[in-house]
């Protein structure tokens, strides 16, 4: 009986040790955990690669507008969250638009379903912005004179420019998001 009551009283302590201790942070909210953005990064990177090694049927039918991958850090961090946000949704959606591209001009089956891949993951990344409050992105009519975009004309750039955006701008704007910040509490 003494046991079971020191165990209690253990149990207890450890309860108010966990309730006072001011310097623990919260743990992240699941959406914004990169291990997902991470897995994303690696599919992409696994078309990249499929696409490299492939030789037949898997080119560009023109050259597309894709986003520019390159930060300045300098520009990045005095611009706001909303502007930050608006580039990025940009860049995902030229790549939509490039990927949807790619897929159709792709006559190599294998590579069907990492092109697919990709696809869905740019769209769970756009549902993940939309579940960190971030606006939805109202694509202009036109490409033409969009800012920071370049073009590439080989299925491997385009890859190469997915890989590089989610590894740089989205998983800037994942880590800075108001929502996946850490509370002290």
């Amino acid at each position: 009986m003494l046991q079971n009551a020191g165990r209690g009283l253990l149990a207890l302590l450890l309860m108010l040790l966990e309730w006072t201790r001011p310097s623990l942070l919260s743990p992240l909210r699941p959406i914004c955990d990169l291990r997902v953005l991470n897995h994303f990064i690696k599919e992409a990177q696994d078309a990249e690669v499929a696409m490299k090694s492939c030789r037949d049927g898997c080119s560009l039918s023109q050259s597309i507008t894709v986003p520019q991958t390159t930060v300045d850090f300098d520009i990045w961090e005095i611009r706001n969250a909303k502007e930050k946000a608006q580039e990025v949704q940009c860049g995902l959606w030229l790549l939509q638009q490039a990927l949807n591209l790619l897929r159709s001009s792709v006559t190599n089956v294998a590579l069907h379903g990492h092109i697919d891949n990709s696809l869905r993951n740019v769209l769970s990344i756009n549902a993940v912005l939309r579940s960190l409050n971030i606006p939805e992105y109202e694509p202009p009519a036109s490409v033409a004179g969009l800012e920071g975009t370049w073009h590439v004309s080989t299925a491997a750039d385009l890859l190469q420019v997915h890989v590089n955006f989610l590894r740089g701008k989205v998983r800037l704007l994942l880590l800075e998001a108001q929502a996946c910040q850490q509370d002290v509490s």
